[in-house]
């Protein structure tokens, strides 16, 4: 059975019709995702375009031509633009509408509207750009992990390379294959058909890849802080310990608790505490790796997960951490807050792999920590033989980041004390905050 270009366009407009609007109906579920609605205007303004395009014979060449591949233009334009919100870039409304203005501008040349090659050309030319274009658009996105992002690459892709092979055809054919009913006609209605069934399914695939991806990192993230929460900390803290990803250097965990938190929330306000948190959180974030995981396990307690480090460098970071809060949260709003913290460090060996005894050792410092007057970073008992203290001079970068240090007497932040190897301090957890 053989199916004509009429029917092709037939079933081409309707499909069109109904991907434009489901396309519309799925972003009215989401309005967050502004570029299915750009997309599906794209395929309504396209379904026109293709009406028109069918008439001619019908109706004149300025609506069946000039106007239907302007409107066809304007939906490629359209296309561009949503792929450009999807990815949190900006509508760029002149180059949206560049290929229109093309077309318009050449067909006030009489030599252009009677040269069927020249029309075939320009179009052909202008579809492949903006295809192209729009592809370049989702692959700089490619950081981001969408399985579906890659199919729609490569789908644009072919479709730009289909009609970009239309031009060295055009110069070598007759008018005849070029014109509506001919062999090429037909197989470029075909195309263009399954092209639009496959945008539309990849589209609104990559859009549920997202929302599941956002919502997963809503459930392992803190909605205050933005870190990790306690479920995302302990499950990366897991997956660090098996055997194929285990680095052979150790693994260290420190504890964090920030000193008299209710009292500041009581006298503050809850919203000065807030920022407390937020302010700890952003210090800490700034005095650690990339490769290190903050996450807050509830409340005022925090814990970041440092890979690959010895005792000396997880020390480091810790006193960095405590200078560079202490500095900057001593007033918040214009309150004196003066907050502070204290942190536990506890260190497991490659040997090792069991985090619920390195968590009970970095608690255990911590609370050693509280008992010896707060504000200040202690090391876990089985790991202080291996205690490491740097001289006074290696604080100075610290104190730096924090933008406050010439506000600072030369006494008010100093290094946590050298802890003796093998040093034992008795542990009181009652009324310690």
């Amino acid at each position: 059975m053989t199916l004509d270009v009429n029917t092709l366009y037939t079933i081409t407009i309707l499909v069109m019709a109904l991907l434009g609007l489901l396309l519309i109906l799925v972003w009215l579920q989401n309005r967050g995702m502004r570029a299915l609605a750009w997309w599906g205007a794209a395929y309504l303004v396209g379904g026109m375009s293709v009406w028109l395009l069918g008439s001619q014979g019908t109706l004149s060449d300025l609506l069946s031509i000039d106007l239907a591949n302007a409107l066809l233009f304007i939906a490629c334009g359209l296309t561009w633009s949503g792929a450009r919100l999807f990815d949190g870039r900006g509508i760029k409304p002149v180059a949206m509408l560049i290929g229109t203005f093309m077309w318009v501008g050449a067909c006030q040349i009489p030599s252009f509207m009677s040269s069927m090659d020249a029309r075939v050309i320009l179009s052909s030319l202008i579809i492949s750009g903006y295809t192209m274009v729009i592809a370049f658009e989702f692959w700089r996105g490619r950081a981001e992990p969408l399985g579906s992002r890659w199919p729609a690459i490569v789908v644009l892709g072919a479709h730009s390379a289909l009609f970009m092979l239309r031009v060295p055809f055009a110069l070598a054919s007759s008018d005849e294959s070029l014109a509506l009913g001919g062999g090429w006609f037909a197989i470029i209605a075909l195309e263009s058909l399954l092209y639009a069934i496959a945008f539309a399914v990849i589209v609104v695939a990559m859009t549920k890849e997202r929302m599941e991806l956002k919502h997963k990192k809503s459930a392992l993230s803190d909605p205050l802080t933005g870190i990790a929460n306690r479920r995302a900390l302990f499950d990366e803290a897991l997956v660090r310990l098996e055997p194929e990803r285990r680095d052979p250097r150790p693994l260290a965990v420190v504890l964090f608790d920030l000193d008299r938190f209710k009292r500041i929330n009581d006298r503050f306000g809850h919203a000065v505490g807030d920022k407390v948190l937020r302010l700890f959180t952003e210090k800490a974030t700034a005095n650690l790796r990339s490769a290190d995981l903050l996450g807050r396990l509830g409340g005022e307690e925090f814990a970041a997960i440092l890979s690959g480090v010895e005792l000396s460098t997880a020390f480091m970071h810790a006193e960095q951490i405590r200078i560079a809060f202490a500095a900057s949260a001593r007033t918040i709003d214009g309150h004196r807050v003066a907050a502070t913290v204290s942190a536990g460090i506890a260190l497991l060996a490659a040997s090792e792999a069991d985090v619920d005894s390195l968590l009970a050792r970095a608690d255990q410092a911590l609370y050693v920590a509280k008992s010896r007057g707060r504000d200040r970073v202690e090391i876990a008992e089985i790991d202080r033989p291996h205690a490491w203290q740097p001289v006074a001079e290696e604080w100075n970068p610290a104190l730096a980041r924090t933008g406050a240090a010439s506000r600072l007497a030369a006494d008010t932040i100093v290094p946590s004390p050298t802890i003796a190897p093998g040093e034992i301090i008795p542990i009181r957890k009652v009324g310690i905050h």
